[in-house]
């Protein structure tokens, strides 16, 4: 299995002409099956995507972890591109998705709706743990064992003209069961990354989990780096991870730098960082 950061926060130190924006965009080659997960905020993933080899308009299906702008924006830009690879995704939240930032400042960071409209056909909304190819699965309705990261506060729906906590109950995990163990891949963790982790566990009992990709949203205020998670609970997040004998783990995105270095100090070399355009084998 290969995964391919098409993009990411961060600008790549070893491939020139690559583009970074806030957004994460995973392309996945697993069996002979082209796997597209989020498609960042905007187009640019395409582009990259062609400097990397990745052939966007091969890709079989795509996966949208939730419902907001940095991992859907770049929608039309794949229908373009690809005429026929479904979306995989869990039903849109009952109202808009907005951010509140310092108490008063508001912003629309939903998908863009008369995509949604004009391309029905291409989306498949998913209510139940699904295989979407074989070995591959995702899953709605996370459980809810362990506190969402702190960091969701400031994320909202807007129904009738109010704003409420957003449940993210729009947000899916997808694993990839290969050789007898399970690779996860989250979008932003909004749900926390334990109880994606432990949704996967409980349907494969008993199978190890050889790697867990995606952001973990323990930035407060994105795109900026303040950490919302006190260090201890950051750090005792890394313990768990590790108890789970996750063999790796590869984080990047809304996870932001400091809480990685805390991540870090725990969980030594079993966890990686990612930038636009790395790349590595599982």
């Amino acid at each position: 299995m290969q995964i391919t950061t098409l993009i990411e926060n961060r600008e790549s130190t070893t491939k020139p002409g690559l583009t970074s924006e806030w957004g994460l965009s995973l392309h996945v080659g697993f069996n002979n099956h082209s796997i597209l997960f989020d498609t960042g905020a905007s187009g640019a993933f395409v582009d990259n995507a062609e400097h990397l080899s990745v052939k966007v308009d091969a890709v079989g299906v795509a996966v949208l972890s939730h419902h907001h702008f940095d991992h859907g924006g770049g929608l039309e830009r794949f229908f373009e591109v690809n005429s026929h690879a479904k979306v995989y995704l869990a039903d849109a939240p009952d109202g808009e998705c907005y951010v509140k930032i310092m108490g008063f400042l508001k912003k629309y960071i939903g998908l863009d709706r008369a995509i949604m409209d004009d391309h029905r056909e291409r989306f498949e909304i998913v209510g139940k743990p699904t295989e979407i190819l074989p070995s591959v699965f995702i899953f709605p309705n996370i459980i809810d064992t362990h506190p969402m990261p702190l960091g969701n506060k400031q994320l909202h729906v807007k129904t009738d003209g109010k704003l409420s906590n957003d449940d993210f109950s729009h947000e899916i995990v997808m694993a990839i069961k290969e050789s007898g163990k399970l690779v996860i891949f989250t979008g932003c963790s909004h749900n926390g990354i334990l109880n994606m982790i432990d949704t996967v566990a409980k349907e494969f009992e008993g199978f190890p989990i050889k790697a867990v990709i995606g952001g973990f949203h323990f930035v407060a205020s994105p795109p900026f780096n303040h950490m919302a998670e006190k260090r201890k609970d950051v750090e005792n997040i890394g313990k768990s991870i590790l108890n789970r004998l996750v063999e790796m783990t590869y984080t990047g995105h809304c996870t932001g730098k400091k809480a990685f270095n805390i991540l870090k100090s725990v969980m030594g070399d079993q966890i990686k960082d990612m930038r636009t355009g790395s790349s590595f084998d599982i």
